[in-house]
Parts: C-alpha cells; sequence; structure tokens
C-alpha cells in the first residue's frame, strides 16, 4: 500500500482518496481533499495556516523538549566454535603459514593416493 503525501497540507493521502491536479507545465500536483487544491489554486500560503503540517514544522509545534540523539546498536562480533570445530583449531588454522598449509595439503593428498592404491590392491586380490 504506497501512501501519498498532500502537497499543500502535508498529510497522508490514502489509496483512492484525494485528487490529482496537472498544470499547464505537466506538473503533478496530489492533494488530499477539495479544500487543499482550492486553497493550493488561491495561492495560499501553507506556512500560514495552523492546520498544516509544514506551519508545525516551521513554528516547533509539537516537539517535546530536546530530543537525545538516537543510539545506534552496533553489532558485537564474538568468536565461537562451530559444529565440529573448537576455536582454538579455528584459530590456529587462521594464524597459520602459507607454506605449512601447502605442506599438509600435499601430505593429505599422498595420504589419498595411498589409501586409492590399497583399495585398488583389496579389489585385484578378491577378482583372483
Amino acid at each position: 500500500m504506497k501512501l501519498e503525501i498532500c502537497e499543500f497540507s502535508g498529510y497522508k493521502i490514502y489509496p483512492s482518496r484525494g485528487r490529482l491536479y496537472v498544470t499547464s507545465d505537466s506538473k503533478t500536483h496530489r492533494f488530499l481533499s477539495s479544500k487543499t487544491e482550492s486553497l493550493f489554486k488561491q495561492r495560499k500560503n501553507n506556512r500560514s495556516l495552523l492546520w498544516t503540517v509544514t506551519y508545525r514544522k516551521v513554528n516547533n509545534k509539537g516537539v517535546k523538549g530536546e530530543v537525545a540523539k538516537k543510539r545506534t546498536r552496533r553489532a558485537v562480533k564474538y568468536n565461537r566454535a562451530v559444529v565440529g570445530a573448537s576455536w582454538d583449531a579455528i584459530n590456529a588454522r587462521r594464524t597459520e603459514t602459507t607454506a605449512v598449509r601447502a605442506e599438509a595439503v600435499a601430505k593429505a593428498k599422498a595420504l589419498r593416493k595411498d589409501e586409492a592404491a590399497k583399495r585398488k590392491a583389496r579389489v585385484a586380490k578378491k577378482s583372483n
């Protein structure tokens, strides 16, 4: 549901309400009622009419004292373990150098190769 804002009064215009006025230079103006449209056409100043939102903003009406600045909440980061890995293991992996990591990868590949060779030998033994 898209709400429009009355160009004269500053009030919300709900769907299927209000009036649309198009000037000869193709500018569109949305009004809440015929009252606001009429006042606009009469070139009345909305800042001098007590009931408009513009008047209330200009003359600081409805503002309750000094409004303290809203605090924004910052996301706090926590270092936590993930399922299957403790925090110490995660941290150790994060801090290890590329050389150590490459060595570990090479070791793992060699281990896989040996296991594959053993599996092949077992399969060959069973088929004979």
